[in-house]
């Protein structure tokens, strides 16, 4: 039997606590990656990332007994320890946010698609995206987690409220907030951006 493919993660969880060392590498292969990728695009830092999902999985070792099914799913369960270690990591640190440039949602200019064949384009995309990791870093870590978790992770509120331990309309409210602080600062960075192009053209002409 293939435990990774036929059991929940519940009755993996179950096997890892009563001393299945094959449970625990099952929960370990079907959740590392996604841990990785919530740490690395919190923090920005690979060394970072590897040393939170280390902990995230020792802590699941050690203290897996006190999950509760009631209270979400095992990846929710994940999510919230990872959370604590990478907040914990950030306090300590000032990092940018790593956004997946293979991540096409997210840099759009005004609502509109990026041609990324285009090489003019392209320079405008790695300038919005900059401007994008700037931004999401300077928002306030309960802010910046439920953006990661909803726009980068495509979870649900249920999901991120679970994982967050608070009430789906707390995921709401702060992710409407977030988006709307993010559009603030983006579209200051492009009027910020307008202004030095036409000063440069101003110097070719002089």
């Amino acid at each position: 039997m293939d435990l990774r493919k036929e059991a929940s993660d519940v009755e993996l969880l179950k096997r890892m606590l009563a001393g299945e060392e094959r449970a625990f590498v099952s929960l370990y292969a079907r959740h590392q990656a996604k841990v990785y990728k919530f740490a690395y695009q919190m923090s920005g830092s690979p060394a970072l990332a590897d040393d939170v999902t280390q902990e995230v999985f020792i802590t699941l070792m050690r203290d897996g007994a006190n999950y509760d099914a009631k209270r979400g799913a095992v990846s929710a369960f994940l999510y919230g320890i990872a959370r604590n270690f990478v907040l914990r990591k950030l306090a300590k640190e000032n990092r940018f946010v790593a956004i997946d440039e293979d991540d096409k949602s997210l840099l759009a200019i005004n609502g509109k698609p990026q041609n990324f064949n285009d090489p003019l384009q392209d320079l405008t995309r790695k300038e919005t995206l900059d401007a994008l990791r700037q931004a999401i870093l300077a928002l306030p870590a309960h802010y910046r987690e439920v953006v990661v978790l909803c726009d980068l992770h495509e979870m649900s509120y249920a999901e991120v409220a679970d994982a967050l331990e608070c009430a789906i309309g707390t995921v709401r409210s702060r992710l409407s907030r977030a988006r709307t602080l993010l559009a603030q600062r983006l579209r200051g960075a492009e009027e910020v951006n307008a202004q030095k192009k036409a000063i440069s053209a101003e110097r070719i002409f002089i």
